[in-house]
């Protein structure tokens, strides 16, 4: 999938700001980060972790999304581009809900792999 990716937009990004949605606790769960690699590609920020699918757009790259926040499933949509900085500028939109900008900077793989969104079967698992 990433073979239609234009290479500067790949590798592992680290979510630096948002406008909409407090910056404070985007480390909940760990590195704020999201991942263009075409293998696996997930998404982690706040409370939110989620399964990411890439697609060339006419400008930057789009995105769709499926995961959890907590164990509350949701889905969304987004779309980046490559700023002259270097930087990505993006928006990530919840489905029949918010939505906000984000900045996001070139960054490493983090050191565990990031997991697999939780269901929300998962949830009263955990409580028993």
């Amino acid at each position: 999938m990433t073979d239609s990716i234009p290479p500067e937009y790949q590798g592992w990004w680290r979510i630096v700001d948002t406008s909409q949605w407090m910056n404070e606790g985007l480390d909940d769960l760990g590195a704020p980060v999201f991942s263009i690699t075409g293998a696996h590609d997930r998404m982690r920020m706040h409370c939110l972790i989620a399964d990411v699918s890439w697609t060339p757009a006419e400008t930057g790259i789009a995105f769709t999304w499926t995961g959890a926040w907590e164990y509350d499933e949701m889905s969304g949509t987004g779309h980046v581009t490559l700023g002259q900085d270097g930087q990505l500028e993006g928006t990530l939109r919840i489905e029949n809900g918010d939505s906000s900008a984000f900045t996001a900077v070139r960054s490493e793989p983090p050191d565990d792999p990031l997991p697999p969104p939780p269901r929300a079967r998962d949830k009263w698992r955990r409580s028993r």
